[in-house]
Formats: structure tokens, sequence, C-alpha cells
């Protein structure tokens, strides 16, 4: 859902590249709270592997396909306010490195796809968590219908933005009925991707889990045989052997659970993408049909090295394309990180990250 140049008008983009602008900076300010040393890295990481799942076209219906959007998944995993920060990364590499939405549309861009999605997505997972019986499933499942819902949340944001700043003289109605109609079905995907993603995190390190905070006991690990809790980052200070074995323990889980993620992004990107739907997203489908891209105008990256996720001169369009999506891994992950530990860095000392209230409870052994 990539918006690219000229399909909404200056004033229209301007205004959404204020109120990006806006929502960038208020969820820095936001993603203070919610990051510490544990999940500043998984941030980073959770930026890469959207990017990553992105370049994963599947097809939906009637020579269409859809993409991940990330902002459900994202503010699950790690905080809506970072969820925001990461879908924008994403977008920001993808405008500036490979020419995918426009530089002027970014505004519009990044309201569709990381703030609506976020907002709808983790707002309804709230609401699901704190009606659903207890439990590792009810996440999974909770996760599951968000993001189902925030794939058309975007669909609806978008004709409206349309509605007020479209370039073509299009039947607006024509427009929502043919949007809303076929992300419903890219949400299902969306949904499966943000479901399982969730629940294999939650089967390793639940505790890394934004979206579980304050829904499982403390995290403990068998050290010795025996089941001990992990303790806090300061515990190494006054904490047993045991304990300080299980911190240990769960330091080298979490880097284990860190490499193997952004392995999985680079095998994504690099080798998977290859086999990825060639037919055109649902936007594209749709600006198609109804006339809306006659509007469009050529990127302003269009001369990148790595526009249109190949790389210049590489005759080989799968070694090409498998090298741009692994450079494109490897410069999310890094931007992503530079902004979360930036982030983290300026977070009131000794201010503790937010957990989200909730009366249910899940163990985390």
């Amino acid at each position: 859902m990539h918006v690219p140049d000229g399909f909404i008008d200056a004033p229209t983009s301007a205004a959404t590249g204020v109120l990006a602008a806006t929502a960038v900076a208020v969820s820095l300010r936001g993603a203070r709270r919610e990051l510490d040393e544990r999940t500043a890295p998984l941030a980073g990481l959770v930026a890469a592997f959207i990017f990553a799942v992105q370049m994963l076209n599947f097809p939906v219906a009637a020579g269409t396909s859809g993409h991940l959007l990330g902002g459900a998944l994202a503010a699950i995993l790690v905080g809506p306010y970072t969820g925001v920060l990461c879908v924008s990364v994403v977008l920001l590499m993808q405008g500036i490195l490979f020419a995918d939405g426009g530089l002027t549309a970014l505004g519009v861009n990044i309201t569709d796809m990381a703030i609506v999605t976020t907002v709808v997505g983790y707002a309804a997972f709230r609401v699901l968590v704190r009606v659903l019986p207890r439990g590792r499933r009810s996440i999974t499942a909770a996760s599951f219908v968000a993001a189902l819902l925030s794939v058309p949340a975007a669909s609806v944001a978008f004709t409206f933005l349309y509605a007020v700043g479209g370039t073509t003289d299009v039947s607006i109605g024509k427009v929502a009925t043919a949007m809303i109609g076929v992300h419903v079905l890219i949400g299902i995907g969306e949904a499966a991707i943000t479901a399982l993603t969730v629940g294999a995190v939650i089967a390793v390190r639940p505790d890394l889990v934004h979206g579980a905070r304050g829904l499982e006991q403390r995290l403990k690990l068998r050290v010795n045989g025996a089941l001990v809790d992990v303790p806090a980052p300061d515990g190494p200070r006054t904490a047993s052997d045991g304990a300080r074995t299980a911190l240990v323990a769960a330091r080298t889980s979490r880097r284990a659970l860190w490499i193997t993620g952004l392995a999985t992004s680079l095998l994504l990107a690099g080798f998977v993408s290859f086999y990825a739907s060639s037919n055109p997203d649902g936007l594209e489908k749709v600006a198609r049909d109804q006339g809306i891209d006659r509007t469009t105008e050529e990127h302003a990256s269009a001369d990148s090295p790595l526009a249109d996720y190949g790389v210049k001169d590489v005759e080989n369009a799968r070694l090409s394309g498998g090298l741009a999506g692994v450079i494109g891994v490897g410069v999310t992950v890094v931007a992503g990180s530079a902004v979360f530990w930036t982030a983290r860095r300026r977070r009131t000392p000794g201010a503790p990250p937010t957990a989200p209230a909730s009366p249910t409870s899940t163990s985390a052994v």
C-alpha cells in the first residue's frame, strides 16, 4: 500500500507530513518509556523483519497480491509508540533507497501504514486481551484479529485522504469498495503472519513481548535442575549464584533470539523474496483499474542503485534481488537500532518501561 508521488495533492501531502512528524516526535517520547536494555535491540530487529516480510507479496485474488503492513505486529511486540517508529523507519528506507513509496507522499504513507495500523491494531489487541480467557493462546488469537482489522482500517484511511486530496476525478465510492474489499483479503495474510510471529516469540521469551507484559509471572529459567527467578538487570550485585546464572542464561537467550531473528530476516529478504508474487498489490491494482495511476509521478530516487529492489548492473535477477534484500535488512536494522538506542538513552534515569495493566496472568516458564 505504498502511495507513490502524484496520487495525493500537495496541500494534503503537506498536512499528512505535519501529522506524521508530530506522531514520530510523540512516539520518540513514548518509546523512551517502552524501551529498556532488553527490548531496544529487539525493536531494531522488528523493523528489519518487517522490511524483509514486506518483500514477500502473497497472492490474494484476481491477479492481486498483498504484503505485510506490520503496524499491529510491531505494536504488540515492542509497544505502540515504538511500533510507529519501527514502521516509519522501514518506510523511510524503502522510499530513499528502493524508490518504493513517494518521497512527497512519505507523510501519507507514515499516516496510513504506521500510525493507523498501529493505533487500530494495538487498540483492538488490548480490548481482546481483556475479554479473552487467560493464556498465551489468547495473546496469539488477539494478535490475529488485531492485525486483520488494521489492514482494512488503513484502506479506509487512504480512501479518506484520496477523497480530500485525490488528483483524479474518480468515484470515491468505487475506490472505497475496491480498496476495502481487497484489503480485507490481504488482512487475512497479515493476521496469519502476525499471529505466527507473536506466537513464536512468546514460546521462547514471553517476557520480551510488550503486549504480554503484566500477563505472565516472573520469568523463570531452569538452572541445575531447579527453576530460578530471573533477577532484574541490576540483580548481579545482590542476587544468589543461581539467580546470577539465570540472568546470564536470559541474556544468552535474548542474544540467540536476536541472531535467529536476523538470520530469518536475511533469509526471507535474500532468498525467499525471489518467489514472491509478481502481481500488483492491492493499491496498485485498484489504482490501475480505477485510473488513479494516471497522475503518478516519477520517483525522486528512481536512479538509486537499489531502485525496485534490485542492485544496479547485476544482471542475474535472483542475485540482484537477493543482494538488495540483504542490504535493505542490514541498513534497516542499523538505522532502527540507532533510533531506539538513542530513545532509550534519553529516557529519564531510573524510570521503568511502561507495562500495560491487565487483570490476567500466564506463566512464562
